[in-house]
């Protein structure tokens, strides 16, 4: 009998205390659990050797396997090529890619690692779910071990336009190697074009006419599949939570102000420092705003091991304290910064207590924090979304005030423009956004990527 195989950079296998799963997590569990299937991955752990054989544990009907990885690999595939090299190239961010050989050789060879990893867990009629940069190259090192089921992949970012990914030495490895899956799925219907475009460029390949992708002696399937949440579970959790302890102290804290929110990982491709300078250019513009709002920013420290990380902390916490410097006053700071992680839960009940989700990231494949934002707020009183236009999330989230995250002053007038706004004209908006995640939720993604996957032709 088939078994879905669900591979990702990192497995995280769970264990008591630790936490409810995020709504992707929980979703790829479920769909493990329905007839049995494996997670296989990378352990997070780094020592001095690689592994030599899987390390199995069983969760219910889920069979989580995984591998350590050595430091050589750690630095060379994941703060190397993956961090250093892919991510910035994804995010349209070239002046901060770092190439070299071998951190490139190191990427491949990690991968090459993981297949012959895999290999024995593979059955004949078991359909293998690829995700994410870190793993482009997997399914041509399966293909070059004879696996011929059927192989899907999902980019959990943007995929650039062709001009962009041309600039990527060895852009074509790159390439070759995502036309070895049979499906892949990106998240905007612009990034499919982008993907059809450098093919049809670069590749000489085309379009045939059931929809597939001819190139370099392959054909696959490119589609686009926005990804979800679990909208309804997640408006009830942030009714209980708007009650929790941390969001009542939060209120009690800000004195009847209007909460704008951000919620972000400490990433370059995230614009909090953009978003400090639109506080700015509001307090300039409309200093009658002053001490009627605060603005919470909570952003997780990450990859810390990278340099830009590091300087990327020490300008966001100055640029938050050059503004809060320039306009507080005894009893009010415009600005709250928070450099670390808070509960989903938490995260659930303070969204639900925000006039503004404010989500202006330079570039993003979705982004789950617009999404939620949205499906928490009050139906009788919602808040307003100001996003990014170059976020995914805005190919669905017409009616949220769309910005351009390049721009300080622009990001201001929306901000200034949610807090003005009437009730009629916030629950308009909102209802419509809603109605979008209630017809795409997380399970409505991964089922019509497995739809998908399995209506694809195997080899041989």
């Amino acid at each position: 009998m088939s078994k879905l195989i669900t591979v990702s950079n990192r497995v995280g296998v769970p264990s008591p205390g630790s936490g409810r799963a995020g709504g992707l997590e929980s979703a790829l569990r479920e769909a493990l659990e329905a007839d049995g299937g494996i997670w296989f991955g990378w352990s997070g752990e780094v020592g001095e050797t690689r592994s030599e054989t899987p390390k199995i544990q069983k969760k219910g009907n889920v069979t989580f396997a995984t591998v350590d990885l050595c430091r050589a690999d750690y630095e060379d595939y994941y703060l190397g090529y993956a961090n250093s090299t892919l991510w910035p190239l994804l995010h349209y961010q070239l002046g901060l890619v770092e190439f070299h050989r071998k951190q490139f050789q190191g990427y491949i060879a990690v991968n090459e690692y993981l297949a012959r990893m895999l290999l024995p867990l593979i059955e004949p009629d078991d359909l293998i779910w690829v995700h994410d940069y870190h793993l482009i190259p997997l399914a041509e090192e399966l293909r070059k071990l004879g696996v011929k089921n059927r192989i899907g992949f999902f980019l959990h970012t943007p995929f650039p336009a062709t001009d962009i990914m041309v600039a990527l030495p060895h852009h074509e490895v790159i390439m070759r190697a995502l036309c070895a899956y049979d499906l892949v799925g990106l998240q905007t219907e612009n990034g499919v074009r982008a993907f059809l475009d450098y093919i049809a460029r670069e590749a000489n390949g085309r379009l045939e006419f059931d929809g597939s992708v001819s190139a370099y002696d392959r054909l696959t399937r490119v589609v686009c599949f926005p990804i979800g949440i679990d909208t309804e579970g997640f408006a009830k959790n942030a009714v209980r939570a708007v009650r929790s302890a941390e969001a009542t102290r939060l209120r009690e804290s800000i004195d009847g102000r209007q909460l704008i929110i951000g919620v972000d990982r400490m990433d370059y491709s995230k614009g909090v420092r953009t978003r400090f300078e639109a506080i700015d250019d509001l307090l300039t513009e409309w200093p009658e705003e002053a001490a009627k709002f605060t603005y919470l920013q909570i952003t997780p420290p990450s990859r810390s091991d990278v340099l830009p990380y590091q300087a990327l902390r020490r300008e966001v916490e100055h640029a938050a304290g050059h503004v809060n410097g320039k306009y507080s006053d005894i009893d009010w700071a415009p600005i709250r910064f928070v450099a670390r992680a808070v509960s989903r839960p938490a995260l659930a009940g303070i969204y639900r207590s925000s006039r503004i989700g404010l989500v202006t990231p330079w570039r993003d494949g979705m982004n789950l924090v617009a999404k939620e934002y949205v499906a928490s707020q009050n139906p009788e009183n919602p808040g307003v979304l100001v996003l990014s236009r170059f976020a995914g999330a805005a190919a669905e989230l017409k009616t949220a005030l769309l910005v351009n995250p390049l721009d300080p002053s622009e990001i201001a007038a929306a901000i200034h423009q949610a807090l003005k706004m009437g009730l009629p004209e916030r629950r308009e908006r909102w209802e419509l956004m809603m109605e979008v995640l209630r017809n795409n939720t997380i399970d409505d993604w991964l089922a019509n990527f497995l739809k998908a996957l399995k209506a694809t032709r195997p080899l041989g």
